[in-house]
């Protein structure tokens, strides 16, 4: 077995070069700041669609990084509930996908309050309402036992399994917990951002649960990048931009297990990524900028529900044309009844015909910058 840094004397002594990652923390810092500052500046409502769309992709990408892909009206929906925002009709509750919500939700509207183990197992339990999984059930809301053999991460075909890593035995839970506990509660005087890094890569690392540790690990990282805004209105999503950077993600994060205490290169990665992030945030403000623009223009036009419905969902970037059966299908209403809502909008300003022929006559908004629906 390879000496994974858990093995050493000293762990979990970590070690980085301040110098060398001053600047990328200065600059990610920076960052920070002048996001949260132009999202402030934006009204109430505004402020809340910001939030809303960021937790939708963040809950979205933390659960697609591990393979499972949650529908998105279902996430947006079970947000908007929880947070009371309305966006008009619901999607119906579904168990798996409030359960992700409830602990995003959690670590980051509460990241004030002490991590615990409780806290974890509540957490796991959310993830695993109904306690399935394609290869048989889990041990849910507590940690690994080991039973059936050494914890894992693994790829390739059956035959041809590569180990990219191997948990501490779950004897040593535990007490690997306990300390990371006390670290992670703790206030040392060290940066959060270089903290919530820290914490990331050392839960994962002791890998506690028998599956889910890579969703509560960004969990655990998100809620510690709340503390260093101390807020609980997020406005980036790092676990979009890891999704993005998975081959890297898993790469660095390998190296790092397989290598020293020394985790500058970890911490030089991870506060790219969360610049990138943050970067990345610029396209839902642009995205809420042109929302809030557009119904402030045409506050003297009177929308009927399957308008402002419509409406909406090109203003939020969906792809493909809008067609009048489009329309239909997503009102749920008469091909007729589409065209005449259509047709009114054309009117009064707000829909353009597209010039591209076609079988079927395409519409846009005008005026606007958004995606295609």
């Amino acid at each position: 077995m390879p000496e994974y840094i858990y093995t050493l004397t000293e762990w979990p002594e970590f070690r980085w070069s301040q110098d060398a990652l001053l600047q990328r923390l200065s600059v990610v810092r920076h960052r920070q700041g002048r996001l949260i500052g132009r999202m402030e500046s934006m009204g109430f409502s505004s402020r809340a669609e910001a939030v809303l769309n960021t937790l939708t992709l963040d809950v979205l990408k933390s659960s697609e990084i591990e393979g499972e892909i949650l529908e998105r009206s279902l996430v947006r929906s079970s947000i908007a509930r929880h947070l009371g925002i309305d966006i008009g009709a619901l999607a119906p509750a579904d168990r798996n996908v409030d359960g992700v919500v409830e602990m995003i939700l959690d670590a980051t509207r509460n990241y004030a309050q002490p991590l615990t183990k409780e806290r974890l197992f509540r957490w796991h339990s959310l993830l695993f309402p109904e306690n399935k999984l394609r290869l048989g059930k889990i041990k849910v809301g507590v940690w690994r036992d080991d039973v059936g053999g050494p914890m894992q991460v693994i790829s390739g075909p059956f035959g041809r399994e590569r180990v990219h890593f191997e948990a501490p035995a779950a004897e040593r839970i535990g007490k690997e917990m306990a300390a990371f506990f006390d670290w992670f509660n703790s206030d040392d005087g060290m940066d959060l951002v270089l903290r919530a890094g820290i914490a990331h890569l050392w839960f994962v690392t002791i890998h506690p649960f028998e599956d889910g540790n890579g969703r509560i690990a960004r969990a655990i990282a998100d809620m510690m990048l709340a503390r260093s805004e101390q807020s609980s209105q997020r406005f980036y999503s790092m676990s979009l931009q890891i999704r993005q950077e998975r081959n890297v993600y898993y790469r660095s994060l390998e190296e790092t297990q397989k290598g020293t205490l020394e985790i500058t290169k970890w911490l030089e990665w991870f506060l790219d990524c969360l610049g990138r992030a943050i970067d990345e945030a610029a396209g839902t403000l642009a995205t809420v900028t042109n929302k809030a623009r557009f119904w402030e223009s045409h506050t003297t036009v009177s929308f009927n529900d399957r308008q402002r419905l419509l409406l909406n969902k090109l203003l939020d970037g969906f792809e493909g044309k809008l067609t009048s059966s489009k329309w239909a299908a997503l009102a749920k209403c008469s091909q007729d009844t589409a065209l005449r809502d259509i047709l009114s909008l054309v009117e009064c300003g707000v829909l353009v015909k597209d010039s591209a022929g076609g079988r079927s006559t395409s519409y846009s908004l005008r005026g606007v910058e958004s995606s295609q629906f």
